[in-house]
């Protein structure tokens, strides 16, 4: 169930015998139902004729008042105009004082403890902490409270009924939050087409890079490949030659034995009967000694 959302139907019993009762009557069902527990709110109470004729008396106007106090008032209100008011009892000053926190909310979330002892006329912090936690079991507010700061945070409220002359004031801050609101949001939606903006010049900058970097690295992988198959090209080339000169080796030294060989056949000697042009061999020549005479 939605917070305060029961707090009309607490008030539909004092409608329907609001309709038929005056005078006496009917102050005596506003004292009833600003005491009653769970009714918190009386604006419709209020728009009832039965009610609204105690004003034209002098003796029950101040019942009227009392309404009043309870339907758009605080506490301190109270206090200020206590003599031309009825005197409360236990029940309606808790709840004055319910409805009195309930409006300082509504002007900011975070109330300090000092604030609320001097509105509500709290004489100690626990007291001021009890009322307070009361308040948010019945579904007045919904907070939090910070004893280390010493205050209260308030999330969220009832809707207190509406004064007359009001709705202007409300209308107003209405418009003024609606602008405010749509500059900021006008405002976020720049910043988030900025930010789609320089994500979408990112990715292609991105892309850009990656795509250099591909080309470089493909460059360096086909140098390199290059590189490789030259050096095989050169080892090839160098057995090659080395093939080629121990080719030409074994070449120059069998033309060399050749030679040798041909060499060796032509200073051996040949049989006397065969070959033309060779000398026949010459027989051992004895020199005559010459005698020596003797004296």
């Amino acid at each position: 169930m939605e917070l305060g959302s029961n707090f009309a139907q607490k008030l539909e019993p004092f409608l329907l015998m609001g309709k038929t009762m005056k005078a006496a009557a009917a102050a005596k069902l506003i004292q009833d139902a600003t005491s009653a527990p769970g009714v918190f709110v009386f604006s419709e109470l209020l728009e009832l004729p039965n009610i609204r004729e105690l004003g034209k008396s002098e003796q029950h106007e101040k019942y009227l008042s009392l309404l009043q106090l309870f339907a758009y008032k605080t506490y301190q209100d109270y206090l200020q105009h206590k003599d031309q008011l009825p005197p409360l009892n236990q029940a309606q000053t808790t709840k004055l004082k319910y409805l009195s926190i309930v409006t300082m909310a509504s002007d900011k979330r975070i109330l300090p403890y000092s604030e609320l002892l001097q509105a509500l006329d709290m004489p100690t912090v626990r007291e001021l902490e009890d009322l307070i936690i009361d308040a948010i079991y019945l579904d007045i507010l919904r907070g939090k409270l910070d004893q280390k700061e010493g205050q209260l945070e308030v999330e969220y409220t009832m809707g207190r009924d509406l004064e007359p002359g009001k709705l202007e004031v409300l209308l107003f801050a209405l418009k003024d939050w609606a602008s405010t609101t749509s500059a900021v949001l006008a405002t976020l939606d720049e910043k988030i087409a900025a930010v789609a903006n320089e994500s979408a010049v990112a990715k292609v900058a991105a892309k850009e890079h990656e795509e250099i970097v591909q080309v470089i690295l493909k460059d360096v992988a086909e140098k390199q490949k290059e590189n490789k198959a030259g050096g095989g090209s050169a080892t090839g080339n160098s057995s090659g030659t080395g093939s080629s000169s121990r080719k030409a080796g074994m070449t120059t030294s069998s033309t060399t034995g050749v030679d040798r060989e041909m060499r060796m056949d032509v200073d051996e000697p040949t049989e006397p009967s065969k070959g033309k042009n060779r000398k026949a061999p010459q027989a051992d020549v004895v020199k005559p000694q010459r005698k020596r005479n003797r004296f």
